[in-house]
């Protein structure tokens, strides 16, 4: 009998994490390789095209708000990995603003990278996939944002509902394949994001950083909000043999503040 560690192990897996150097991002790249597997990450903050960090990490340059440089990317990571078995989308932004104050460019750049970044990344992973004929594991990071409504944070929910309906579709088209495809729906996490989203929140709101971590604390029925590495345990588990009956779910890692 396996035990739940060999189900877990991602040994000789390719994984590629999007937004991988920070946030939600990092943990889950750090989770995968304590888990096995060799990942690539990619991020707008890494300068070179393809660097090998050690044996098991290859960083990469993506800007996803640019179609032009997701498409060169794509071409990049297939010539020199080829068709990875596990991608993760983490790259993600936000913008804060009332509905009606709001600016079309920023829902612009937030649909371009949380939205339409990822359709991109999410299709043609995909698509190598059927042609290569390898089943997979697409895995979304979405947000309690893509069920909930907050305020002052129009575009960013509107891009996470997209992209839990995007999920469900290419987990029905793709089940055949054996290509798995679900989401996970952060709550708040203490990341680079969320802390600006505090001071800007804030600012909005009329109340101070600390007195809006105060808020966020008192939602969370655990008494606590999540550390990166809460959500990337989630993912490394849908990454796994354990999630092997699994595809097109939403998967709620908020602490109990958003169940359903």
């Amino acid at each position: 009998m396996c035990s739940c560690d060999d189900y877990q192990d991602l040994s000789n897996q390719l994984a590629v994490v999007t937004g991988g150097r920070s946030g939600i991002g990092k943990g889950v790249v750090e989770q995968l390789l304590i888990a096995g597997a060799n990942v690539i990450s990619a991020d707008i903050s890494i300068e070179q095209e393809y660097h090998l960090v050690h044996t098991h990490l290859i960083e990469t340059r993506l800007d996803l708000s640019q179609s032009a440089d997701v498409e060169r990317w794509l071409s990049v990571v297939f010539d020199k990995a080829g068709v990875p078995d596990i991608v993760v989308n983490c790259a993600g932004t936000s913008t804060m603003d009332y509905v009606i104050d709001s600016k079309l460019s920023d829902w612009e750049e937030v649909f371009s990278i949380n939205t339409t970044g990822l359709y991109l990344t999410s299709k043609h992973f995909a698509k190598a996939m059927v042609d290569a004929q390898k089943p997979g594991r697409i895995i979304q990071i979405a947000s309690q944002a893509g069920k909930n409504g907050y305020r002052a944070m129009g575009a960013y929910c509107a891009s996470k509902h997209a992209v839990l309906g995007l999920t469900k579709v290419m987990a029905v088209e793709l089940a055949k394949d054996g290509i798995l495809v679900n989401a996970v729906c952060p709550g708040i996490v203490e990341t680079p994001m969320k802390h600006r989203e505090r001071i800007e929140g804030g600012a909005i709101r009329g109340m101070t950083a600390e007195e809006i971590y105060e808020e966020d604390c008192s939602q969370v029925p655990l008494g606590r909000t999540a550390e990166v590495e809460d959500v990337a345990g989630v993912v490394v588990f849908l990454a796994s043999k354990l999630a092997a009956y699994m595809t097109g779910q939403a998967i709620n890692v908020t602490g109990g503040m958003t169940m359903h």
